[in-house]
């Protein structure tokens, strides 16, 4: 079979609005290739080998398995990371945390920054990256999360970032931070949705948390005054429906300049706020 034959199989069998570019991603996966080498050979046929290799990721992918996890990668803020079935999969609207913390962190001056729960270091690294002055602290409560987080920085050659295992603030003592930022886990855990879709191959605990999804975002926020700086500010990525309650938090917490940023879709996504002077 030609490439041509195999990604309409393919597109067939996976099904979806996606399915094309689904068949390709898994197709450049098997030879090794890039999705341009398809399009320039797409009269080559693959050797029984590659074949096997690519039946083996449709049917994976037929039964559900996230493409980040079976191709073992996700573009994260033009970051090529590395991800496993021990992290949650890096998403695009997530992105809007990173652009919004960059707002509030200088380039022309050494900040220090934590990010709680890093996951494969998506956020952090975007933040390093970004802001190479900074100094970020990445931590996870996951051990194996913090060794795809760690290798993400080696092969990327992002080294104005450290890691530190623990569960939130229990990973950095009593260090104070300039900037926070987490994407925590913040899906309520009888949702039906974490048993659909990609959630249902994602690791529960970088997902949902406690009866309405807030459990962690409380414990973060109450505790970040303990561990910001003066007018040191915490952002947070939540659930499309909470932030009425994350603010709620915030001024339960003593921040001010409390406020709530919403996504392309035109939900509340990120709420910010400033530690008390």
């Amino acid at each position: 079979m030609t490439v041509r034959d195999l990604l309409a199989m393919a597109s067939q069998r996976i099904g979806g609005a996606d399915a094309r570019l689904e068949a390709e991603l898994l197709l450049a996966h098997a030879l090794g290739a890039s999705r341009a080498h398809l399009y320039a050979w797409p009269e080559g046929e693959p050797d029984a080998r590659q074949r096997a290799a690519f039946e083996r990721l449709v049917a994976s992918r037929e039964r559900g398995e996230p493409i980040a996890y079976l191709t073992g990668r996700r573009e994260f803020w033009s970051l090529d990371l590395a991800v496993t079935p021990d992290v949650l999969i890096p998403r695009h609207e997530t992105e809007l945390l990173v652009e919004r913390a960059l707002a509030r962190i200088p380039r022309d001056r050494p900040v220090r920054i934590a990010d709680l729960g890093t996951g494969s270091g998506a956020v952090a690294l975007a933040l390093a990256r970004e802001r190479p002055l900074a100094h970020v602290t990445a931590t996870d409560s996951s051990t194996a999360a913090l060794d795809v987080a760690r290798g993400n920085a080696e092969r990327l050659a992002i080294g104005n970032v450290a890691f530190a295992a623990g569960d939130w603030y229990a990973a950095v003592g009593d260090a104070r931070f300039d900037v926070i930022v987490s994407n925590p886990p913040y899906i309520a855990a009888g949702d039906a949705h974490l048993a659909a879709g990609d959630l249902r191959f994602e690791p529960m605990p970088a997902l949902a948390s406690g009866a309405d999804g807030l459990d962690a975002i409380r414990r973060i926020v109450a505790d970040a005054p303990a561990h910001l700086a003066d007018e040191g500010a915490l952002l947070l990525e939540h659930g499309f429906d909470q932030a009425v309650r994350v603010r709620a938090l915030f001024d339960a917490a003593g921040f001010e300049s409390i406020a709530s940023i919403r996504d392309e879709g035109g939900h509340e996504r990120v709420t910010l706020g400033t530690k008390r002077g």
